[in-house]
């Protein structure tokens, strides 16, 4: 615990000296400006936000629809990414398939979705269910392809049934693997969340820092950037916390 406080402490030096380097130049001779705001102006303008209850509404709107949204594109895309890997045939029937739509822009599915759903957390969440589902998919594939043939070929002749042979054998030789597809699908959520928001959904985190940005309150827009950062950080912190839980856990149950 001490090393790992000890990296953090590290790792916040440099963007420390950048928060001093930025608050002696905004308050330099001649430097007032409409982009750019100290960061202790930023942080009052946070204490602001925190108290009117505006920061954890749109904090909550974003995180609800990075999670919604997360959660159906690692759920489709990782069962249909171990179909695929585990079927060679299925596999090669779908792969113009998944190669034509991977592509695909998340965000110029917007137009559409606002047609479907209107604005919201619908909207918000199919598009990021677009987003992290390719990904998620294209991972689980080749997880699913790397899994020991011998084990499958165990799992026949001990006669288990399709869902027996994906929770005892293929699932466990996944794991790590797949937690790498979701810590990857984590920062692509909220990226994409925060750009949904910016760019057409009146609610959120990145429909914030819009507000400020139009209102010319650089304090404030500074003190949404700086949160947005600091809740990827949280949520990245967090999967990896979890992937060393289920870790321990599995090591445990070996």
């Amino acid at each position: 615990m001490r090393a790992r406080l000890a990296a953090i402490a590290r790792g916040a030096a440099a963007p420390l000296v950048l928060l001093l380097a930025l608050e002696l130049y905004t308050r330099g001779p001649g430097k007032n400006s409409d982009a750019l705001a100290p960061p202790t102006a930023a942080l009052r303008a946070f204490f602001r936000a925190l108290g009117d209850g505006s920061l954890l509404q749109a904090t909550g709107f974003t995180l609800a629809s990075a999670a919604v949204g997360l959660l159906i594109g690692f759920a489709g895309g990782g069962l249909l990414g171990i179909w695929l890997g585990l079927s060679r045939r299925a596999g090669r029937f779908g792969f113009l398939t998944v190669e034509v739509l991977r592509p695909v822009p998340s965000v110029a599915l917007i137009p559409l979705a606002m047609l479907v759903f209107g604005f919201g957390l619908r909207m918000e969440s199919s598009v990021v269910a677009f987003a992290t589902f390719w990904p998620m998919l294209v991972l689980a594939q080749a997880a699913a392809r790397q899994v020991d043939p011998r084990l499958l070929e165990v799992a026949f002749a001990l006669g288990l049934s399709p869902w027996a042979r994906l929770t005892k054998i293929v699932l466990p030789s996944m794991v790590p693997r797949l937690f790498v597809a979701l810590r990857l699908g984590v920062s692509v959520a909220l990226v994409v969340a925060v750009t949904v928001e910016i760019a057409a959904n009146p609610h959120g985190m990145g429909y914030a820092i819009m507000i400020a940005q139009q209102s010319l309150d650089p304090a404030l827009m500074l003190a949404w950037l700086f949160w947005i950062a600091l809740v990827g950080y949280l949520v990245n912190e967090g999967a990896l916390w979890l992937q060393a839980k289920v870790a321990r856990a599995m090591g445990a149950g070996a």
